[in-house]
């Protein structure tokens, strides 16, 4: 993780996040690369679970599909991820999955670079930009509060030549319709990647 990664995400925690509300939070791709976003998380009252595919530092479930995760629907409050998205092959599925698991009125923090050199873990796909967001949003029937990108370097050396698109997306209370349309786009969208 890059210095500015962190710093995003630690105004984004202390701008939404209310310590004295309880909050259950999950980390999609909280391996502990150079850094970690637990550390944002250490209030009483909130829980954190770190996520990724594989066992390590800052991971507390492993996944077996970057596709699925082992959450009940609507169950989550606040999903963060940072530097995973563009090593997701096919990110959308695994928006429609964070999407599942949140609770209406729930929070999504989402960072990925918008530039910067290839990084394979275990493969580099994409960078993205706030039109990029503002899909996600439409796609998933939620609500995008805010966007930016970073367009100049970070001062840190440490950023290096890396650049991030921040977001913040608000769960909707989708009707039964409208869950149903997701839950159908996941499955359709899953039978392709398995073909």
């Amino acid at each position: 993780m890059h210095v500015s990664s962190y710093e995003h995400m630690q105004r984004l925690v202390s701008k939404y996040l209310d310590r004295d509300r309880a909050i259950q939070a999950i980390d999609i791709g909280s391996y502990d690369v150079n850094g970690s976003y637990r550390t944002l998380f250490d209030s009483p009252n909130w829980r954190y679970t770190g996520v990724d595919l594989e066992k390590g530092p800052g991971v507390d479930v492993v996944l077996t599909s970057p596709y699925r995760f082992p959450f009940a629907s609507r169950s989550v409050d606040v999903i963060v991820s940072g530097q995973a998205f563009e090593h997701v092959e096919y990110f959308w599925m695994t928006w429609l999955e964070m999407i599942r698991v949140l609770k209406p009125g729930g929070l999504i923090f989402l960072i990925a670079p918008s530039r910067g050199p290839e990084h394979r873990y275990p493969q580099d796909c994409w960078r993205f930009y706030p039109d990029g967001y503002r899909a996600l949003a439409k796609f998933g029937r939620c609500e995008l509060v805010e966007v930016t990108t970073d367009w100049e370097p970070h001062p840190d050396p440490g950023s290096g030549p890396w650049g991030d698109t921040v977001g913040v997306f608000r769960g909707a209370d989708l009707g039964l319709r409208q869950r149903f349309a997701l839950a159908f786009a996941r499955r359709a969208l899953g039978a392709q990647v398995r073909a």
